[in-house]
């Protein structure tokens, strides 16, 4: 049975790409469903997954789940022609699936770097047609992080760069230590700070371990809550946090866990320089006179 509704939804979508008009397209990843939007292609988004919620205009759009755990048949009903994703978005079978029912399967990278972030929107302008869109889009997110490290530049010289740590939980529990070569600790290094740990990816770490990192500045990121929910349900469910300098001197923050899905967004500007704030107190603002809404 779910064979052949399989099959009767991809040759529905093989039939309906002859027969509209406007593109189509569903896009997993926050970061690249922001920047679909950045970029003047939302009218195109007849779809996003879970973590592109962040824009209320894409919230009020159908929710195809999760991107690493993606359904071929809610997909398939929304008659896409494109598919928009990085490598997080999943599973493979499923991208399969979708390929073969004619789909247009665009891969990015979610790489945390500007490099990967030009490419990206290069690719992004020759998908929706307009590769000075995203060239001025570029221009401006460079000359953005230019002020910020300018800024920073001038903070270090009152003040030492904090350590800081980003913790990503669930309600609280079981958090999750970010390493290199994660969104957080890029973030954590462009805003002025600098990261203790040594590991890759997201690991759990012991209390004693976590403990002994002692860091200035804690950052935490959860996956249902926000705001001071999520740093009270990670307090209480690990009380020997309490221990950590950064709780006793009130030091710990919460960051939206979207801006560390499908790489780095059209907000990571905003998201610098509040880090930054919350870094060296005493030191201005950085103007980011490009930031996005």
């Amino acid at each position: 049975m779910r064979r052949w509704l399989l099959a009767w939804m991809a040759a529905l979508v093989a039939g309906s790409l002859h027969a509209q008009d406007a593109p189509r397209w569903v896009s997993a990843g926050g970061a690249i469903s922001e920047w679909v939007v950045a970029l003047g292609g939302e009218s195109r988004l007849v779809g996003v997954d879970s973590t592109s919620l962040h824009l209320q205009s894409l919230a009020q759009r159908p929710n195809i789940g999760y991107q690493r755990q993606l359904a071929a048949e809610g997909i398939l009903a929304l008659r896409p022609q494109v598919l928009l994703g990085t490598e997080e978005m999943g599973p493979p079978p499923v991208l399969q699936q979708l390929k073969a029912a004619g789909v247009q399967i665009e891969v990015l990278s979610a790489r945390a770097d500007l490099p990967t972030l030009q490419g990206n929107l290069q690719r992004l302008g020759l998908l929706l047609g307009d590769a000075s869109a995203a060239e001025q889009a570029w221009q401006r997110f460079s000359r953005d992080l230019q002020e910020q490290a300018e800024a920073i530049r001038q903070a270090q010289q009152r003040q030492p760069a904090p350590r800081v740590l980003m913790l990503l939980g669930h309600a609280g529990g079981s958090p999750l230590i970010a390493g290199r070569d994660t969104s957080a600790v890029w973030l954590i290094e462009q805003a002025g700070g600098v990261s203790p740990v040594a590991h890759q990816g997201y690991k759990p770490l012991s209390s004693e371990a976590l403990l002994g990192l002692d860091v200035d500045v804690l950052l935490v990121a959860d996956r249902r809550l926000r705001g001071e929910a999520a740093i009270a349900a990670l307090l209480a469910q690990n009380p020997a946090l309490e221990q950590l300098r950064a709780v006793r001197e009130q030091r710990v923050s919460s960051l939206d866990p979207s801006v560390l899905v499908g790489g780095l967004g059209p907000r990571i500007p905003q998201v610098l320089a509040s880090l930054t704030a919350g870094f060296y107190p005493a030191a201005p603002s950085p103007r980011l006179a490009h930031a996005q809404p």
